[in-house]
């Protein structure tokens, strides 16, 4: 089925820079990921030279608001202009999926009730830094957040920056990062580089303006010529800012595009002339002031550079030494170190060939084709297609229960088959619900999914009607509560557990038939977890939920004790509640007990209190776990434990002790006898050099067994009604 697909950016296409990029980009990439496209223009079209080849591609049509009449005048659209426009275009022809860029009409729309879920938003106009972050702005980004089916971000640090802020933001944010389309022939060109005693031809194409260091760039050449290097520098646009701060800054550089010496100054190009112009030069500048090295946003300019095989003198930031390897030769921070960068690259061949290698690496995993990719992949995602042959009329499911986190996903899937109608019964407690609504409900379903076999499940087994399918989902708690024994089975259809283990227990306390009980796991989101380690991650060990006593945070310690005896670069990160967060564990006389004694064995160990790491517990377990290599399990029991399996999804090595059904669910090289054996386990795969390796197998295991797309496939098989 081919989606439509709704775009509008807060960007003006008779500019060429970073954010007209995008729009064409993203216009190509949805076709290409098979979407009929729609582009709605902000300002009127002074020059085709971006617009006009968009125009020609088959399944895409330009939306001209001005020449259409929807707004009127020559100046580009207000936010709220924007906002009628889009609108009124969607409201003619409803569009799936709704693309923006711009914090502000992102946040217009998202206050429309129109647009609810069906926006793709794509946020770079946000603060890079906390300090940035204030009540208001937070509400807003919130606002955009909850509303929005999507949040795509440029880099992996934007997407953890948004999750550790913005709570909403968490399994919505997306990695989406620029793409570089090269056009045709252009990647030959750029690969023929400069003959011996030619000029050193340098490049620079986009926007000038003053943190972007290129009226610095302007003197380049003058000064390279003063140390016996030949050099020019050609400068591609017409985009220059008028800056507040200085506001001589425009004229000053506008000078010096027309006078440098050493300076060829193009004008504003059509991006394939534009990209043609840079094929030509030797070197790329990328150069920067040092306060945009903590910007979490990627420069497109970098990529499309490498994409044309040629090195880019940019700044040193952990974002570009994770792209092109802390050794790349071209870094530079002063304007004195470009010099001395480039002075170089004529005495050492080598150099300049090692740089252009890693920048043509680099830039391949940011082509159109893998951009196309990456939303057609989300795109099935979000709207996938039924496995079930279903009947004439969408399948009528009910999901009730107290508590959803556990099933959040797997009820966004089966809401999004166009072969089912979803509703929710959310209980306000476990014995505690709207009893009115319950019975529209039943009265309405064909299947009821109770998650928690507790209060809910009875109510649901009382009002079964002739025909309707009950599905129970049982946990682990709810065996010891005496729901189960009370719940009439043969009004139940099917008893579904996440393990083995908690399946064999079930029949055993229930004497439930083997038949109608189940099991499918739990799910792990691998595509949100599966993002690249920080720095030392193999030294640092991961630890989520600490409450209660049961989970044997103290077993953790011992671990990280003797770890610490033979290395200190070893730490444990423990992502949690505190235990006194919890009313219903410090009530406990025991519970207080266990903590106020392990608390107290920290404060007393000079290598526990330098070595373990109390974090908030949140949702951003995906940028969390981007700093772990091991995630412990050292609990008593557990029906399933899903933070091993979420750690082998983002990379990590699993660690657990061998709690009753542990080798039921995850595999036995991963399990330990003691505290002990782990922490020689662990200390082997890291000095072996075996953490990669390790890594890679366990992620293997994850994406095969409980892979978010498989459970969802499971609960798609249970719940559906065939014809």
């Amino acid at each position: 089925m081919t989606r439509r697909a709704l775009v509008y950016g807060d960007v003006d296409l008779n500019l060429i820079d970073g954010s007209a990029i995008w729009a064409q980009s993203m216009v190509r990439a949805l076709r290409d990921a098979g979407c009929a496209v729609t582009l709605v223009l902000k300002a009127p079209v002074r020059t085709g030279r971006l617009v006009d080849p968009l125009t020609a591609l088959d399944g895409v049509t330009v939306r001209r608001p001005h020449a259409e009449g929807l707004v009127a005048g020559d100046a580009a659209m207000t936010v709220a202009q924007a906002h009628r426009v889009l609108g009124r275009i969607d409201a003619a022809e409803p569009h799936d999926l709704v693309v923006v860029r711009g914090r502000h009409i992102a946040a217009a729309l998202a206050g429309d009730g129109a647009f609810q879920g069906r926006l793709w938003s794509y946020l770079t106009d946000v603060p890079q830094s906390l300090a940035g972050l204030d009540g208001p702005l937070l509400g807003e980004l919130s606002r955009i957040a909850r509303a929005s089916r999507v949040l795509l971000c440029q880099t992996e640090e934007l997407r953890c920056f948004l999750e550790q802020t913005v709570t909403e933001a968490c399994g919505k944010a997306v990695l989406f990062p620029p793409v570089v389309v090269v056009p045709a022939g252009l990647e030959a060109h750029g690969s023929a580089r400069r003959e011996p005693g030619s000029p050193l031809r340098l490049v620079y194409t986009g926007k000038f303006a003053l943190r972007w260091n290129t009226l610095e760039m302007t003197r380049v050449p003058r000064r390279l010529a003063g140390h016996k290097v030949p050099a020019e520098l050609h400068m591609v646009g017409d985009k220059i800012h008028d800056e507040r701060s200085d506001p001589e800054y425009a004229g000053r550089m506008r000078r010096a595009l027309e006078t440098a010496s050493g300076v060829v100054w193009h004008g504003g190009h059509p991006r394939e002339r534009a990209m043609a112009i840079a094929a030509g030069a030797d070197v790329g500048l990328s150069w920067r002031r040092p306060e945009m090295d903590a910007s979490l946003e990627l420069s497109t300019k970098v990529l499309e550079f490498g994409a044309l095989g040629l090195p880019v003198v940019l700044n040193r930031t952990p974002m570009h030494e994770a792209l092109l390897g802390a050794d790349y030769p071209l870094f530079a921070r002063t304007e004195n170190d470009v010099v001395e960068v480039l002075r170089g690259l004529g005495e050492n061949p080598d150099v300049y060939a090692l740089a252009a290698e890693r920048c043509r690496i680099a830039a391949a995993d940011f082509s159109l084709e893998r951009a196309a990719e990456r939303l057609r992949v989300q795109i099935e995602r979000e709207f996938p297609q039924p496995r079930v042959e279903a009947r004439a009329r969408p399948t009528r499911v009910v999901v009730a229960g107290h508590d959803l986190k556990f099933f959040t996903r797997l009820l966004q899937h089966l809401d999004s088959l166009p072969s089912m109608e979803v509703r929710v019964d959310k209980w306000r407690g476990l014995a505690d619900h709207d009893e009115e609504r319950s019975r529209e409900l039943a009265a309405w379903a064909d299947v009821v999914v109770c998650e928690w076999c507790g209060p809910n499940a009875l109510w649901y087994s009382r009002h079964k009607r002739p025909g309707q399918r009950l599905i129970v989902r049982l946990h682990r708690f709810e065996l010891t509560s005496g729901w189960p024994q009370k719940l009439d089975i043969d009004q139940v259809d099917q008893v579904v557990c996440v393990s083995p283990h908690y399946a064999d227990l079930t029949r055993a306390e229930t004497g439930w038939p083997e038949g109608k009980v189940t099991v499918v796991p739990n799910w792990v989101d691998v595509a949100q977890l599966d993002r690249p380690k920080l720095a030392d991650a193999r030294f640092h060990l991961g630890f989520i939920g600490a409450a209660p006593s049961r989970k044997r945070l103290d077993l953790a310690l011992d671990v990280i004790e003797e770890l610490r005896r033979r290395d200190d670069r070893y730490m444990l990160f423990v992502k949690s509640k505190l235990p006194w967060e919890y009313w219903w564990i410090w009530k406990r006389p025991e519970e207080r007990a266990h903590y106020e004694a392990l608390f107290e064995r920290i404060a007393r160990s000079e290598s526990l209190r330098h070595g373990v790491v109390f974090d908030p517990y949140g949702r951003d377990i995906g940028a969390w776990l981007r700093r772990i290599g091991f995630v412990l399990s050292t609990s008593d029991d557990e029906s399933f434990h899903l933070a091993p399996a979420e750690g082998m999804a983002s990379g990590a090595v699993p660690a657990l002790l061998n709690w009753p059904g542990a080798g039921t669910i995850y595999d036995r090289r991963w399990i330990h006898e003691s505290p002990a054996a782990m922490a020689n386990a662990i200390e082997a795969i890291v000095a072996s050099g075996r953490w990669d390796a390790e890594r890679a197998a366990g992620n293997a295991q994850v994406r095969d067994a409980y892979a978010l797309e498989k459970v969802c496939d499971a609960w798609e098989e249970i719940v559906q009604i065939r014809k």
